[in-house]
């Protein structure tokens, strides 16, 4: 009785070999109790075992490429065959391909021998399978235009890392938050942040979706505050920072800031904005999905009062000095880093000629009328009302447009 696992020609060989010693040392009687064996277990008839057995059991290579069953004529009308109907699966292509070429002849789509005909219609799956394989990587695909664009606007853009001992201000680490929860679904609210890497100055924007509009408006509501010129925006390589819309919009509102990005997949070339978007949004908001307007503009209302505290009131220390050294014990290099004095973002813009004096003036007089216990009272309150506002109602699609005017214009006492 035939094995219900079929064994291949190598595994038949390998058997064979090891039982043929024992073959050739057994009397009549054993040789027929093993060919037997034999039989059963490699489902191949007794005269076909003393053929092998009595043979060289090793395969030999070929000595020759075998001839092509299925010439070109037969790929051809494979190719136009498999378009007319739409690119089915071999499986289902197969048994159909004898009377679509005749359907095919017969509205003169085709021109076919009767060879090739014949060869239609005993084709197995296996070599159709591989012919269309074949046929897809001849084809032309449709450009992809929209990635395309996107990528020319990357070449264009330097690949950098923003030095940690730059001297000046106005060199913005950039990236953006997701707001999604547990399904990235549908629009959502994103959170923009900016933060120079000088002084620790930072900025964020609430948005809804990511689109270049409300992506343009959240940079217009950083800039409309900022007390210091930008010099470089540094994001990420995701085109909603590096598509033709933003670079039109910085050639257009801030001539002069340089565009660079990070090297893909290196996070840690944005990394101190990185940082703070665990301790300035995650800390906040954690990873709750917000996707309405009201939410929205509520955390920008949140937000323009974290600017105050954080930029006016929240010390930051920055990295002065960087040594590599070498401990005795294990004999490794280790980096040693020494960090400066804790200071408010705006003590160190102040340090600095980028801020003009007006505006110097204007934010030290905010900061002394500005109680900061209560400041971070509003934070928390307003924190807690941001979770009772509603989310976005199924099926109603908001319009961001309306929004527009409210995510570009920060509070007038920020300004």
């Amino acid at each position: 009785m035939p094995s219900e696992i079929t064994m291949t020609v190598d595994e038949r060989r390998k058997y064979l070999l090891i039982m043929r010693p024992r073959y050739e040392t057994a009397d009549r009687a054993e040789r027929g109790r093993l060919l037997d064996e034999m039989a059963q277990v490699t489902t191949l008839h007794r005269k076909s075992l003393l053929r092998l057995l009595a043979g060289e059991l090793t395969r030999q290579p070929r000595g020759r490429e075998r001839a092509r069953t299925y010439q070109a004529p037969v790929t051809a009308a494979l190719r136009v065959i498999a378009e007319s109907f739409d690119y089915l699966c071999p499986e289902r292509l197969t048994p159909n391909l004898g009377w679509m070429a005749r359907q095919l002849v017969k509205h003169g789509e085709l021109t076919l021998s009767d060879a090739v005909l014949a060869q239609l219609e005993t084709i197995s799956v296996s070599t159709v399978q591989r012919r269309l394989a074949q046929i897809r990587q001849d084809e032309r695909r449709l450009p992809q235009k929209g990635p395309e664009r996107a990528n020319q606007v990357l070449r264009e853009v330097p690949m950098t890392r923003i030095a940690w001992d730059i001297p000046e201000p106005g060199h913005f680490e950039t990236d953006l938050v997701h707001h999604c929860g547990r399904a990235a679904s549908g629009e959502y609210v994103h959170t923009l942040q900016m933060l120079d890497v000088a002084t620790g100055w930072s900025e964020r924007m609430a948005v809804l979706g990511r689109g270049y509009l409300v992506i343009q408006a959240a940079f217009r509501r950083g800039l409309a505050r900022l007390p210091f010129a930008v010099r470089e925006i540094h994001p990420d390589n995701g085109s909603e920072f590096f598509n033709q819309h933003l670079v039109r919009f910085w050639g257009a509102v801030a001539s002069g800031v340089t565009l660079s990005r990070s090297r893909p997949y290196q996070k840690n070339d944005n990394r101190k904005v990185e940082q703070k978007n665990s301790s300035l949004v995650r800390a906040y908001l954690g990873f709750q999905r917000l996707d309405s307007g009201v939410q929205t503009l509520a955390l920008n209302e949140l937000y323009d009062q974290m600017w105050l505290y954080y930029n006016l009131f929240q010390p930051v220390m920055r990295l002065a000095e960087k040594t590599l050294v070498v401990h005795a014990a294990d004999d490794r290099p280790h980096v040693q880093r020494r960090y400066d004095t804790a200071q408010t973002p705006f003590d160190r813009v102040c340090a600095t000629q980028a801020i003009a004096p007006a505006c110097r003036d204007k934010l030290a007089r905010l900061r002394a009328a500005t109680n900061p216990r209560q400041l971070r009272r509003d934070i928390y309150d307003r924190l807690e009302r941001l979770w009772t506002l509603p989310g976005a109602t199924a099926g109603v699609v908001e319009d961001v447009h309306v929004l527009l005017p409210a995510i570009a214009q920060p509070a007038p006492a920020l300004l």
